[in-house]
């Protein structure tokens, strides 16, 4: 989903009384019906038509569950409109179920009055069984309050790759590009850009791109001439109003990768990545290989200790270290993390946090990993703490944490999750002629009048100098064991703990005098109520927000980006507000950390579900914290 368009000005949004501003649409199927591609590429044709959009795979833990389960559905959402979008959507208003168990498991969420696409071929008695159904739902009537329009996709899809000569299964697969093609017809898109997709996706085996692309066009076809039903028309949604400039859809994961490579070039330094495959993170790796023309280097590991520990190796050496990882390898790494802390090196760790403790939820979405972030290792180890909003803002937030990490010599953390890794969004590209550079400076001659190097003494900041290993006349240890002020030799000593301990902690803590005040993303200063909140539960509380102030209501959003040291003017910000409310997708971490250090009466709002907050779940909680 790397599409790239240039807008020469804004888009003029048409409206009428018919088109809605926006829609939210739900593929779903079995794991191996292709949604997760389908939903792709309807993201593709939906970036191309100017739209703004935002997307929520949601695919089971299990690499291969057995097929037409319950827990094998996978399901992909967007919600994309004239006007401006920062959530997958509430409710979808269409739903297509491409067998009995996605009918199932996704048709609660779907908006009273909504459209079902089911294809009916898949609705048999063996499927029916498998999805706890005891009669056929779409022939008893249970489906009444939603518009059913029920057909043979699979029967249709054979028809229509009949020439190539393909066999049942391999035929079979090409049910997600009827229905993609039928959906492309619903919302006025264009077929050439994903004709030429699979053309170029199926270069090798040309007959499979053309059964694709048949299959494609009969299901466009489809739309256009049979007689499928008056809830079903074509809806035009038109282009939403943008700055001139170059955009494309980004992941969060391609952004934090654009970003830490980004972040790179500015420090003016190589960057080693050390990783080890982890669902959600794994995808970073996967696109940090591509970009080895930027001096990136990555190294996939035996064990997320290997990890870290050769991205440590890499610091020392001069080169920006980086790891990546998911909750349960963040726990692995912890002491290596420690190290870090201690020689004080440069490193970025990216926690692409899951659900559920241990395994838990592999592919569910959660925000637990706050207290392991902050406070999560032995010792006194203090690290910074960045989190992103949404996809397009990780790009900023790794360029953040490598300034961070290089300027302080000390390890950050920078903080997404499953949503927002996986989820997609438009992306105005930056100009690299507004970057502001932070390039390196190596110690390179002696720090000291008496000859003898002083790898550990602190400039004004705290900060200790970053030698190159093999640099002439700077010979020196450094270690996990605690040293003595300046030179860094082993000393055991309880002063010279208490003071090092105290030095690493102040360090960090004055990050909090580098980093920008905190701002108010809605709202006013000081008020009745304040919503703060930290990492991907932005979109939503963006729009209850919205709403909420819209109706009158006296709230506020403050959405924190440096959760750790926290920017200095917040507490007096906070203090401005006779309420607080922190919505968070855990059992109240940030919550506690804000009446730790303020000593504010901070509210939770906590969600541990695996999937993310609804835009009415938290305009009810305002409501109510309001009444």
């Amino acid at each position: 989903m790397a599409t790239i368009l240039a807008k020469e000005g804004a888009a003029e949004a048409r409206s009428t009384d018919n088109v809605p501003e926006a829609v939210v649409v739900r593929f779903a199927g079995d794991s191996g019906d292709g949604m997760q591609l389908t939903g792709g590429q309807f993201t593709l044709s939906t970036a191309l038509s100017g739209n703004d959009l935002a997307t929520f795979p949601d695919f089971p833990a299990e690499i291969r569950a057995p097929q037409g389960t319950l827990f094998g559905v996978s399901a992909f959402q967007i919600n994309f409109g004239s006007t401006e979008i920062t959530t997958a959507g509430d409710q979808p208003d269409v739903l297509v179920a491409m067998n009995p168990a996605a009918l199932k498991t996704n048709v609660p969420q779907l908006k009273a009055g909504g459209l079902i696409i089911a294809d009916s071929g898949e609705f048999n008695k063996r499927n029916l069984e498998k999805a706890k159904y005891e009669v056929n739902p779409l022939e008893d009537g249970s489906l009444a309050k939603w518009n059913l329009l029920a057909f043979d996709i699979s029967a249709l899809t054979l028809e229509a790759v009949k020439p190539f000569g393909l066999g049942n299964k391999e035929a079979l697969r090409c049910k997600n590009m009827w229905t993609l093609g039928l959906a492309l017809w619903m919302f006025d898109r264009d077929r050439e850009p994903l004709i030429q997709w699979l053309k170029d996706k199926f270069a090798k085996h040309p007959i499979l791109a053309d059964a694709n692309i048949a299959a494609l066009n009969a299901g466009h076809a489809y739309g256009e001439t049979a007689e499928i039903g008056g809830q079903v028309k074509k809806l035009h949604i038109d282009p939403v109003p943008s700055a001139p400039g170059l955009y494309r859809t980004i992941t969060g994961a391609e952004a934090i990768s654009l970003g830490l490579v980004a972040g790179a070039q500015m420090a003016d330094l190589p960057m080693f990545f050390g990783g080890y495959p982890i669902t959600p993170a794994s995808a970073i790796l996967h696109y940090l290989t591509k970009m080895k023309e930027f001096g990136v280097t990555t190294f996939q590991a035996e064990d997320e200790i290997a990890a870290i520990a050769s991205a440590v190796g890499a610091a020392y050496a001069g080169s920006l270290g980086v790891t990546s990882s998911s909750g349960p390898g963040i726990a692995l790494k912890g002491e290596a993390m420690g190290l870090a802390v201690m020689t004080e090196l440069p490193l970025v760790i990216v926690n692409s946090q899951r659900g559920g403790p241990s395994t838990g939820l592999p592919t569910k979405t959660e925000q637990s990993d706050l207290y392991q972030a902050i406070y999560g290792r032995n010792g006194d180890t203090p690290m910074p703490v960045i989190a992103a909003r949404s996809p397009a803002d990780a790009f900023e937030c790794a360029i953040e944490s490598v300034r961070l990490a290089t300027q302080f010599m000390t390890p950050v953390m920078l903080l997404t999750d499953g949503y927002i890794g996986n989820a997609a969004e438009p992306w105005h590209v930056p100009d690299p002629a507004t970057f502001k550079p932070f390039p390196v400076k190596f110690l390179e001659t002696t720090n000291n009048e008496g000859g003898k190097v002083l790898p550990y003494k602190r400039d004004e900041n705290g900060v200790r100098p970053w030698i190159k290993p093999g640099t002439p006349g700077l010979m020196h240890r450094i270690g996990g064991i605690e040293k003595a002020p300046d030179t860094g030799d082993l000393d055991y000593a309880p002063a010279t703990h208490q003071l090092q301990t105290d030095a690493r902690k102040a360090k960090v803590d004055g990050i909090a005098h580098h980093v920008p005040a905190q701002d108010i993303d809605q709202g006013t200063e000081k008020g009745k109520l304040a919503v703060v909140a930290w990492g991907s539960t932005y979109g939503p509380i963006r729009q209850a927000v919205r709403r909420a102030r819209a109706k009158g209501l006296d709230v506020s959003h403050i959405h924190v980006r440096h959760v750790w040291p926290l920017p200095a003017n917040l507490g007096d910000l906070l203090k401005g507000y006779e309420k607080i409310l922190v919505p968070e997708m855990n059992t109240g971490q940030f919550k506690t950390v804000l009446r730790d250090q303020y000593l504010v009466d901070a509210k939770p709002l906590n969600k541990v579900s695996g999937q993310p907050f609804t835009i009415a779940e938290i305009e009810v909680a305002i409501e109510a914290a309001l009444a």
